[in-house]
C-alpha cells in the first residue's frame, strides 16, 4: 500500500524523526531504508537500541499517532495506480493488498483514494505474527483470493517486500517509490516502473 498505491513516505519519515525525538534519540544513518515495508513494531526495534517487545510496541503506536496526524495534510496517490486498480477490477482480476501498515491505516487509505470496493481481501500488520521478509503475508493474501501463489503478481516499493513476495513463490514489479530501480531488481523483481500510468493487464 504505501509506496505502492500512495506515496506516504515524507509522511512516514517525519513520523520516525517525531517518535525518535520523543524517545531523545538521534535516528540512525540511513533509518529510512531500515523501515521500508516493514512493520512498525519490528521497525522501531532497528532505530532504538536495548528495547523489549512492551516498548517496541509502545513506540510502534506512538509512531502510527504521529503518522495520523501528519497524514491528515493529505495522501498522494502514486499515477495511475487509482485508474489500474480499477481496470483491474473491470477485467475480473483478483485484487488484494498486503501491507505494513496497520488495519486502521489500510481503511483510511482505501477510502481517499476510492479504492474499498476495488479490492477483494487485505491482510495487515495486525494479521500476521512475521512482517515482511517473511512470505506469510503475502501467502496468507492468496489464501484469501483463493489462488495459487505462483498465479500472483506483486507490486512492491521495498526491498522486504520483494524478497517476501520471491520467497512465497510470487512474480514481482518493483515501484521505484522508496528504492531505485537497480537496488529493486537486485532483491528480485523482474522490472520495475516509477508510477502505473503506462501500465496495461496483462503486464
Amino acid at each position: 500500500m504505501d509506496g505502492v498505491l500512495v506515496d506516504s513516505g515524507v509522511h512516514h519519515r517525519d513520523a520516525w524523526r517525531a517518535m525518535c525525538r520523543d524517545c531523545g534519540v538521534s535516528p540512525p544513518a540511513e533509518f529510512w531504508r531500515l523501515t521500508i515495508g516493514r512493520p512498525a513494531e519490528e521497525a522501531v526495534a532497528l532505530l532504538v537500541a536495548g528495547i523489549d517487545g512492551a516498548d517496541a510496541r509502545r513506540l510502534a503506536a506512538l509512531k502510527r499517532e504521529h503518522y495520523t496526524r501528519l497524514a491528515r495534510r493529505g495522501l498522494i496517490a502514486v499515477a495511475g495506480a487509482t485508474a489500474f486498480v480499477e481496470a483491474l477490477a473491470r477485467a475480473g482480476v483478483p485484487r488484494a493488498v498486503a501491507t505494513s501498515a496497520s488495519r486502521r491505516e489500510l481503511d483510511h487509505v482505501l477510502d481517499a483514494l476510492g479504492l474499498t470496493a476495488h479490492i477483494d481481501a487485505a491482510i495487515t500488520a495486525d494479521d500476521v505474527r512475521r512482517g515482511k521478509p517473511d512470505p506469510e503475508i503475502y501467502l496468507k493474501a492468496a489464501e484469501r483470493l483463493g489462488v495459487d501463489p505462483t498465479a500472483c503478481l506483486v507490486f512492491e516499493d521495498a526491498i522486504v517486500g520483494v524478497h517476501g513476495a520471491r520467497a512465497a513463490g510470487m512474480r514481482v514489479i518493483g515501484v521505484t517509490t522508496a528504492h531505485t530501480a537497480d537496488e529493486l531488481l537486485a532483491a528480485g523483481a523482474e522490472r520495475a516502473v516509477p508510477h502505473f500510468e503506462e501500465l496495461r493487464w496483462p503486464v
